[in-house]
């Protein structure tokens, strides 16, 4: 791969897929616009950290069959629906079913399509890319979902944080559901220096969304457990258990996530806001070496949940209306404490 050491965005390949690399030092960022407008790489190139699960060469296939499993996918609508059909205002929605095993629709469909780069900037402080998606009746996905809009996303890379914003304005006559994730796939270890069992994770979640067999809400929320407790507050392993487990958020408190290097002393921050007030958490087997916590608009299954609307996060983007978030990773550095001769 080429490597620019500047504070400038280049177009380059990523294990031969077209890219953009954005670097300020000591922090650079790749995105893939061909696959998804995936986010493949946050590093610190300093210390030589690798923030985001990447493929390697060899895993390109991998990338290409399980495109969430890598970097930080957009899914448009996040997790599952059930059968793949909802009804919203009147309107009923029919999805392809893309997991069998379940009989349900399974992350959307912005993910594995191509996105325009719509701007770069750059300047000795920081560098921007701007890429967006326009649907209307030309596309593909209009099918599916017969809405006229478009969703803009947004990373700025300083020397401080990266910073994403998504904005989506319905350009259609009729309202629309929005309905927003990110399958954000973090490394555990992201130091060569470390192990996983290095890892602390703290989660500002409040209570725990049951599912059923079929990975669905039931409508029942649950207290945490103990182990999710400590998620919560002091912190627990990411891979305490095999983990695929729906949350909502808390609210008192800063939504974020915080993952600590104990062997390093920094901690990785991922803040996503009050406009992602449920969370995803997924490990594989908890022995991969990394683990996904997926900020997500609504609840999985949102519109055939058995509440009322208003308490899945389902949001009704009306005629000309837009929506927009913000999101950031930054890192902290521990002082070790001074001991006592």
């Amino acid at each position: 791969m080429i490597y620019q050491s500047d504070n400038r965005i280049t177009k380059t390949i990523f294990n031969g897929i077209n890219a953009y690399e954005l670097n300020v030092y000591p922090y650079q960022a790749i995105i893939l616009p061909e696959c998804g407008g995936n986010l493949i790489a946050f590093r610190d190139v300093e210390n030589n950290y690798s923030f985001l699960r990447e493929p390697a060469d060899n895993q390109m296939d991998d990338f290409k069959e399980n495109p969430f499993l890598y970097g930080i996918p957009v899914l448009f609508p996040p997790n599952r629906i059930e059968n793949g059909r909802f009804s919203f205002l009147n309107h009923t929605y029919k999805f392809p079913i893309n997991e069998p095993v379940n009989k349900n629709h399974l992350h959307g469909f912005f993910y594995n399509h191509c996105w325009e780069v719509s701007e770069t900037t750059s300047s000795e402080i920081e560098s921007t890319i701007e890429l967006s998606l326009k649907i209307d009746k030309q596309s593909d996905i209009y099918r599916y979902f017969p809405h006229s809009f478009r969703i803009s996303l947004r990373y700025t890379l300083s020397e401080n944080e990266l910073v994403q914003n998504v904005t989506i304005l319905n350009e259609g006559k009729e309202s629309m559901p929005l309905m927003l994730g990110f399958h954000t796939s973090i490394n555990a270890p992201f130091s060569k220096n470390s192990t996983m069992e290095d890892y602390n994770l703290q989660l500002s979640i409040k209570e725990k969304i049951e599912l059923n067999e079929r990975s669905l809400p039931t409508g029942k929320r649950l207290d945490l457990e103990i182990t999710e407790k400590r998620l919560s507050t002091e912190g627990n392993s990411p891979f305490f258990q095999q983990l695929d487990h729906h949350y909502a958020a808390q609210k008192d408190q800063p939504n974020r996530m915080v993952l600590t290097d104990k062997r390093e002393k920094i901690s990785l921050i991922y803040e996503t806001g009050s406009k992602y007030p449920f969370w995803m958490l997924y490990n594989r087997d908890a022995k991969s070496g990394f683990f996904c916590p997926e900020p997500q608009t609504n609840m999985v299954n949102g519109p055939n949940v058995p509440i009322p609307l208003e308490q899945t996060g389902i949001i009704e983007l009306k005629s000309g209306e837009f929506w927009s978030a913000h999101s950031r990773f930054y890192t902290i550095k521990h002082k070790l404490r001074n001991r006592r001769a």
